[in-house]
């Protein structure tokens, strides 16, 4: 090519180009450091494949780098790497008509979109993305080509580009950006290795980042250690360390501490910014638990260790590799929200693309390198991709088979790390039908004495018990028979203090129940019982068990009833409030309170999605004061209808049965202590 410049037009009808650019190419504007970090990468991958097949001959000192210079004086940013670089034929081929004829595809599509939020990478405009923060543009480029001739070419974000001859005098690229006003920052070197830290630490290829005119920064070692590309500054001569100590017969006498050393100044070493063999490149047989456990605190600054992970590897039929990390959660109020790095080759492109990770995975850490997957489109167009689909697919079958496996081979681990791994593994559950079937073996539940069941272990547990009770109660075989096609019911506990009293009961009648109080709960037990229709899950709370009453007929205690009913009507000034009369096996029980399961569901829920608003009286009867016959207490208020003290015992009654129940309103704990201290006195007299 002559040494004429020359200029040309950009191959877009669009004048516009550059504005659109801006506005629309990416969300984020820090990206132009990966896609030009990236197309550096590619460019040194491509040279070595070349040299591979004999096509180019490395020069001895040759290293594969990116290095990244910034310069806060000139507001500029250089980006130079040792990849195979480009002729002027290229250039024209490969930064005019491709990415323009990409560009315009891309203009075409997205133009009208109001929400860039949409878009995840595009390599193909990945150079382009410059233009985003800079006014100016320039390369310069020698190509790995026998007898190349170096070419400089700019742009100042117009259409039109100028091209020529240029000095570059080694093999590669160097990109040079003239940053504009808006995006001075990225010529700060703590902005860019920020950026470089986020997009780039795992590159294949090691970049390195410097600030032009920077003091240089000196460091001394060994002589031994001295490498040929090491810059001496000085030899220096350390004389051997001395000192005085007294021997074993007590004399003294010059003993040499340290000896003579021969040390050098060296201009300090640049270090990469990069490991350019994270963990998951490495089959798991390679991999050390403490490798795991550092590459977990170095990526997710998390320093509470993991549980467990899993290490995915796999080739066929797609190209998958990554780690995913069972988190240690502190308690049920922790925000149960992970962190999955989704990378493509190595680059960064994006946390927690839910089209690509199954949606109860998002809960967990971890990161996930997939070069086959099109990240050259929408999200709406990943969300229809087959691939994207198999690899969210794997992804969720080889979580369930480490659990599985886990649950069959180590259940002790697996019981220790339940109570944290399961509020993954119940979303899991309801999120994924496949997912549940998979698992549903391996669901375990903690019973009152802190022992893990299964969900067969518990059923079979509540099952026996309703089997005896149906064959005790029913004389004929068919009656029984039906009695055992009646839902299994299965107790549960979501407060062990507030319900202490109601277990204090289930325990004496040796009912079993399990311990449910994460806020994934209530779904999950609803979840199960749409899966198996011979089950219903019942808080301790929602009824008297049959176990803890003396069988007495509705018209032996009708006297009672109606005169109680009416008692606590008149003292609590609520004729709305439904009170039942019950003979409790356990005397000292005074009062109770029971809400049907249906009801306080319906309130969950309402809870849930913030229907604060509605009564929650609409779904199902509020609650019901249940009274023991068989209390001293109770039985003084129906025979002491009518005195002075019985209005204040029956709110006294009511408000205990509450505490046991849920925690009272705070105008209402005002109360319930005034009148605890007026009952005090009354003894007290």
């Amino acid at each position: 090519m002559s040494n004429t410049n020359r200029t040309g037009n950009l191959s877009i009808d669009s004048d516009n180009i550059f504005p659109i650019i801006k506005k629309w190419l990416y969300s984020d504007h820090d990206i132009f450091i990966r896609e030009l970090v990236s197309n550096g990468c590619d460019a040194i991958t491509k040279l070595k494949k070349l040299e591979i097949m004999g096509e180019y001959t490395f020069p001895e000192d040759y290293k594969a780098s990116i290095q990244v210079i910034v310069n806060p004086e000139e507001k500029t940013m250089k980006f130079i790497d040792t990849g195979l670089g480009m002729t002027a034929d290229e250039v024209e081929e490969y930064i005019t008509k491709i990415a323009f004829s990409g560009a315009t595809a891309f203009l075409e599509k997205y133009k009208d979109k109001t929400n860039a939020d949409e878009m995840i990478g595009h390599f193909g405009l990945g150079f382009y993305s410059a233009f985003m923060v800079a006014d100016e543009v320039h390369i310069d480029t020698l190509s790995y080509r026998d007898g190349a001739t170096a070419v400089h070419w700019e742009c100042d974000g117009g259409t039109q580009y100028t091209i020529g001859d240029g000095s570059k005098t080694t093999v590669g690229t160097e990109i040079t950006l003239y940053l504009n006003e808006e995006s001075v920052e990225f010529a700060n070197e703590y902005r860019t290795r920020e950026v470089l830290d986020k997009y780039c630490s795992f590159m294949p290829v090691e970049i390195f980042l410097s600030k032009a005119n920077a003091e240089p920064e000196y460091e001394t070692i060994e002589e031994s250690e001295l490498r040929d590309d090491d810059v001496v500054i000085e030899h220096i001569h350390e004389d051997a360390k001395t000192e005085e100590k007294e021997n074993e017969n007590g004399e003294k006498e010059i003993v040499e501490v340290s000896p003579a050393k021969e040390m050098v100044k060296i201009q300090k070493r640049p270090v990469a910014l990069n490991d350019i063999h994270p963990l998951w490149t490495k089959h798991p047989n390679e991999c050390s638990e403490d490798e795991y456990k550092d590459f977990y605190r170095k990526v997710f600054m998390d320093y509470k260790e993991p549980l467990f992970w899993i290490h995915l590897n796999m080739d066929y039929p797609f190209n998958l590799k990554g780690i995913l990390y069972f988190p240690k959660i502190n308690t049920e109020y922790d925000s149960v929200e992970g962190t999955i790095k989704l990378y493509n080759n190595q680059v960064f492109i994006a946390d927690n693309i839910k089209e690509v990770i199954p949606e109860f995975l998002m809960l967990l850490k971890g990161v996930i390198d997939c070069p086959d997957l099109p990240l050259n489109v929408s999200r709406s167009a990943l969300q229809n991709d087959g691939t994207v689909k198999k690899i969210s697919e794997y992804i969720s079958k080889k979580v369930a088979d480490k659990l599985t496996g886990m649950c069959k081979t180590d259940r002790e681990n697996y019981e220790k790390y339940w109570d944290d791994i399961s509020p993954f593994i119940k979303y899991g559950c309801i999120k994924d039908d496949k997912f549940y079937d998979r698992i549903k073996d391996c669901l375990l539940f903690k019973n009152l004495d802190g022992k893990y069941l299964t969900l067969q272990d518990f059923v079979e547990e509540n099952k026996k018990e309703d089997t005896a009770e149906a064959v005790k109660e029913t004389e004929s075989t068919e009656n029984a028979e039906e009695k055992q096609k009646e839902k299994t019911v299965l107790f549960y506990v979501t407060d062990e203090v507030q319900q202490s009293q109601y277990i204090n009961l289930f325990k004496e009648q040796g009912i079993d129940a399990v311990i449910l109080k994460h806020n994934i709960d209530s779904a999950f037990i609803t979840h199960l019982e749409r899966q198996d229709d011979t089950i219903k899950f019942e808080r301790i709370d929602a009824d008297v068990n049959a176990d803890m009453k003396e069988e007495v007929s509705e018209e032996d205690l009708k006297e009672e009833k109606e005169t109680l009913t009416d008692v606590f009507h008149k003292a609590l000034n609520n004729d709305k409030l439904e009170v039942k009369i019950e003979k409790l096996k356990n005397a000292s029980v005074s009062s109770m309170i029971v809400l049907s399961e249906e009801t306080r569901r319906m309130q969950d829920m309402m809870k849930m999605y913030n229907m604060y608003g509605m009564d929650p009286n609409m779904f199902g009867g509020p609650a019901t004061l249940v009274l023991n016959a068989n209390n001293e207490l109770v039985q003084y208020i129906f025979n002491h209808k009518d005195s002075e003290h019985v209005p204040m015992m029956c709110e006294q009654l009511y408000d205990l049965a509450m505490l046991s129940h849920k925690p009272l309103a705070p105008e209402e704990m005002t109360k319930f202590i005034t009148r605890s201290n007026k009952i005090m006195m009354l003894l007290a007299k």
